[in-house]
């Protein structure tokens, strides 16, 4: 498949970004920009633990919703468009308590008007924890 990116981008620039949302608070940091995925990390602690002491399902969709987000602002031209997440959803597989985990995010369909991702997030033994699937509008920008 060829390169599916409006642009060349790397990993820090998008890392490198305004510190101000929930992806950074919460320690999201992209790992790896290919031809048609990107990974990213998020850490499992005490900013991403439910009472239980485990990873909150909230948080992964969080990881989720943030990968395919970016994903898709970076497929369309930033001057004309944005991507706003319109529904996401999630199965939770297995608990993690501790450690990274990782998401890899490919595309499922892009349209002119949507854009449908495939997340699929892996604990730091190589056993997925969960996956999603995310719906974003691609809308003119005001």
């Amino acid at each position: 498949m060829s390169r599916i990116w409006f642009a060349d981008i790397k990993v820090d620039s998008i890392n490198d970004s305004p510190k101000n949302h929930i992806g950074a608070l919460l320690g999201i940091e992209f790992t790896e920009i290919g031809d048609d995925y990107i990974k990213a990390t998020m850490p499992v602690d005490a900013r991403t633990h439910q009472p239980f002491g485990i990873l909150h399902g909230g948080a992964s969709v969080v990881l989720a919703e943030t990968m395919g987000s970016i994903a898709s602002a970076l497929i369309v031209d930033p001057e004309k468009y944005m991507a706003v997440g319109q529904e996401v959803n999630a199965n939770h597989l297995r608990p993690v308590k501790s450690g990274l985990v990782t998401g890899i995010c490919t595309p499922i369909h892009i349209g002119g008007k949507t854009h449908v991702w495939d997340i699929k997030i892996y604990d730091d033994r190589g056993k997925m924890n969960c996956i999603s699937r995310l719906t974003v509008a691609i809308v003119p920008r005001v």
